[in-house]
């Protein structure tokens, strides 16, 4: 008998996984069943450690690999001692190299085949069909991963859950990681995002399983209700004209009902939904893809039956399909699918959506505009072919046919010209008819003598109904012009508009788009300046066409001074009244375009002015301190009459020499501050330690006792200038040690990918998240006003050298309270001697 698996999913480490299935160890062995550790990993953790009191260990194989000692679960041991239940940790483990199986989880399928009960722990990272999105997210590609058919066939699988703020704190505490490694796993793979992202993952990966299992138990016990445990709209689609409205209409009710799954079901076979054109089903196939649904192609008698099957055998919620495309009368005898549907559906909402096909399918006639040359050609065929079938079918059929059967057959000749030609073939056939009737059908025959006053009527009559036709499908070809024009416009206007609301610099591409839509050879807005000269706002096309309005083919005033003008051909006096519309978009364009430019242009003079202030204000205080030290003790030494042991002289030598000391860094500060303004700071960038520049960093550093360096020998090189980045590391540490409350200042180096950080570790008062953009900018220093805070350019000139180095200067939380400053650079090439 196969033993059974059970999983302990987590969405990162840290969250418990480890500590879970040893709790669920410790409940068994209460229970009295044999349960051994086969292996589990504690990695330092205390707590995780102490749960392996009271627990057969089955003692780990050694094995030796290039002079290293590696430790693997003895799978033999395991299997020879037999338990109920073996914990086998970290399912995705790669094994030592000479073990039997390259993978833990499958010494985990050679227990299971054995008739043992494995729990074991995988995180959502190591499964295979995640590791491309696991990538994506962190950065960091796993290397360790375990198929998902693996982990699906467990019999059971529970989510281990914790929120990333929590896991953080339990990071920032020491519980997952060493102490060395917290910074660094908080600033990269445990980041706040990254956890989210990878929570999700493993609450959507459980989900699907459950849904998984939910389906199949359907399946086995054929349950037919709706368990409206999740939102599924499944949308029909034919494959016509309105499948296009139709799907996005759908997929607009799937993303509103909470991203809910989205199924396009083709139903073969049938009529309405189905569809009959050739290539349907793959063109739905496209549009499905392109909204995110799954396509699903199903056969049925009945379209309504197959549809309602599909939708409740997934378990759909919500089905969408669009209305008739039959006429009203047709939907008199039969009312249709949709209507079947929402009778049938019971639990199931059901959508209708309207289309421009809907109950078009047996109109006629079906006119879109005026009617064309070949409609009037057509019109004019029938109005001569009409009348003589009508005469030759009241010939033949005389002996049986009375005058008012022929009758009949020239008004139907009369409306079939009207409907295809109009006026003018409606005319001529009812000429045309009333003459042949006249001559061949009505006493005396052969003659166009009229003996019976009523025939007069009747061909007036037949000119009577021939107008009326005319004139209805007359109008209804201008109705249908007028009203395909409109849409037209409106469709140009609300492009246009869309353009002036959102691009950054929409005036180009309005005219660009103006040339496109009237085939213009240059279009230009034209501006009347106060010396009554014209000069061009912009211009596309052609630019030496438009100079003048009085030059162009086409000319708009758009306001007193502003005119829109084109070249290349005259325009209909509709398309011009369009383009007034036109005109007075690009007019708010411009506008928009200068008060943008205006509120810029006032940014820059308010930070300019800003700037000026805040160093008028620094310099005068800061540089007035150290100068007054400079004066007062200067003066105290020149003065005979001030007796002066040598230990004064001392001091006040020294309170000179630390207010000189002062002025030259205020200085350099500036001086840097302006050159990296100026784009004059070039880097000799060549490999140098973080190591080496921290210890030339720290010497004549005020406080520097108080720093602690944690740079380990194995850090790599970073590709920098040594003198830029001294400055760098002496302004970080020094404003460290300023603001830092007088606490101890660490600093610490690891690398991740290609960059080496360094990172500035203080347990001051730290600052607001809202406030860090602040800290770099020049002249910033939260305002701190004593006197020997500086200019505030330390981390503004730090900053800024870092950037010509490749580099990034960031500020971050310190776990506990606290500012961690962060100077991250480009590891060097590694040259490998031959």
């Amino acid at each position: 008998m196969r033993g059974e698996l059970r999983i302990h999913l987590g969405a990162a480490p840290g969250v418990g996984k480890t500590f879970a299935m040893l709790g669920e160890a410790h409940r068994r062995l209460g229970r009295g069943t044999d349960v051994v550790v086969g292996v589990v990993e504690t990695h330092g953790r205390d707590r995780t450690a102490a749960l392996l009191d009271g627990l057969e260990v089955v003692p780990r194989r050694v094995v030796e690999h290039h002079g290293t000692r590696l430790e693997e679960m003895d799978l033999d041991a395991v299997l020879a001692r037999r338990p109920q239940v073996a914990l086998v940790d970290e399912l995705a483990h790669t094994n030592a190299p000479g073990s039997r199986n390259a993978k833990r989880w499958q010494d985990v399928q050679e227990l299971l085949a054995a008739g043992i009960d494995v729990i074991s722990t995988v995180n959502v990272q190591h499964l295979e069909s995640l590791g491309d999105v696991v990538a994506t997210i962190t950065g960091a590609r796993q290397q360790e991963t375990v198929p998902d058919d693996v982990v699906r066939a467990a019999e059971q699988i529970e989510i281990v859950d914790i929120t990333p703020e929590a896991l953080r704190r339990r990071l920032a505490h020491g519980n997952v990681y060493a102490a060395e490694k917290v910074d660094a796993a908080l600033a990269h793979y445990f980041r706040v995002p990254n956890l989210v992202a990878l929570r999700e993952l493993a609450l959507l990966w459980i989900a699907d399983e459950v849904d998984t299992a939910l389906r199949r138990y359907r399946s086995e016990k054929q349950v037919d209700e709706i368990w409206e445990t999740r939102e599924r709209v499944v949308v029909a689609l034919t494959g016509g004209r309105e499948s296009e409205t139709v799907l996005r209409r759908a997929a607009r009710i799937a993303k509103r009902s909470g991203g809910a799954d989205l199924m396009a079901v083709h139903v073969l076979r049938g009529d309405g939904l189905s569809g009959g054109q050739v290539g349907a089903a793959d063109r739905v196939r496209r549009m499905a893809e392109g909204v995110g649904a799954s396509f699903h192609t199903v056969v049925g008698e009945s379209v309504g039956d197959a549809l309602l099957d599909f939708a409740r055998g997934a378990n759909a919620t919500q089905v969408v399909l669009g209305t008739s495309r039959r006429s009203r009368l047709a939907r008199v005898f039969d009312p249709g699918i949709g209507a079947r549907v929402v009778q049938e559906s019971g639990p199931i909402d059901v959508h209708m959506v309207t289309h421009r096909e809907a109950g078009r399918a047996l109109r006629l006639p079906r006119l879109r505009t005026a009617l064309p040359a070949s409609r009037q050609a057509l019109g004019w065929a029938v109005a001569l072919a009409g009348p003589a079938v009508a005469t030759v079918l009241g010939v033949v059929l005389s002996p049986w046919v009375d005058l008012s059967t022929d009758v009949v057959l020239y008004f139907l000749a009369t409306v079939l010209a009207a409907l295809a030609g109009g006026l003018g073939p409606a005319l001529l056939a009812a000429l045309l008819g009333g003459l042949l009737l006249n001559f061949f059908l009505s006493p005396p025959l052969y003659s166009l003598v009229i003996a019976n006053p009523g025939n007069v009527l009747t061909v007036a009559t037949m000119l009577l109904v021939g107008v009326l036709v005319a004139l209805v499908v007359d109008r209804a070809a201008r109705r249908g012009e007028q009203a395909a024009r409109a849409r037209a416009e409106a469709a140009l206007l609300a492009s246009f508009a869309r353009t002036v609301l959102t691009r950054s610099d929409p005036l180009p591409r309005l005219l660009d788009k103006v040339r496109e839509t009237w085939a213009l050879r240059s279009v230009a807005l034209l501006e009347r300046g106060e010396d009554r000269v014209w000069r061009r706002v912009a211009c596309t096309g052609d630019a030496g066409d438009c100079a003048r309005p009085d030059q162009a083919d086409v000319d708009v005033v758009v306001a007193e001074g502003l005119h829109l003008v084109g070249t290349g051909r005259t325009l209909p006096a509709a398309d011009r009244r369009l383009l007034e519309v036109v005109g007075g978009q690009a007019l708010l364009a411009l506008r928009g375009q200068r008060a943008e430019a205006g509120a810029a242009d006032a940014e820059r003079r308010a930070a300019a002015n800003e700037t000026r202030g805040a160093l008028l204000s620094a310099v005068g205080h800061d540089l007035r301190s150290p100068l007054t030290s400079i004066k007062a003790a200067a003066g105290s030494l020149r003065d005979e009459h001030l007796p002066l042991d040598d230990a004064d002289r001392a001091e006040l030598l020294a309170t000179v020499e630390e207010s000189a000391d002062r002025l030259t860094a205020l200085v350099d500060n500036l001086l840097d501050s302006s050159r990296l303004a100026a784009g004059a700071v070039t880097p000799l960038l060549a490999p140098v330690g973080y190591d080496e520049v921290a210890a030339t960093a720290l010497l004549g550093l005020e406080g520097a006792d108080r720093v602690r360096l944690e740079i380990g020998e194995d850090v790599p090189d970073v590709l920098a200038d040594a003198g830029l980045l001294d400055r760098v590391v002496a302004n970080v540490v020094d404003n460290a040690l300023r603001h830092g409350g007088g606490s101890e200042v660490v600093l610490r180096a690891s690398a991740y990918a290609d960059r080496v950080e360094l990172r500035v570790v203080d347990h001051g008062r730290g600052v607001a998240p809202r406030e860090r953009d602040a800290l770099f900018a020049a002249f910033q220093r939260l305002g701190d006003r004593d006197a020997v805070a500086g200019l505030g350019l330390g981390l503004s000139v730090a900053r800024g050298l870092t950037a010509v180095m490749d580099g990034e200067l960031t500020a971050e939380d310190t776990p506990g309270g606290g500012l961690t400053v962060v100077v991250s650079l480009p590891a060097a090439a590694v040259v490998v001697a031959s």
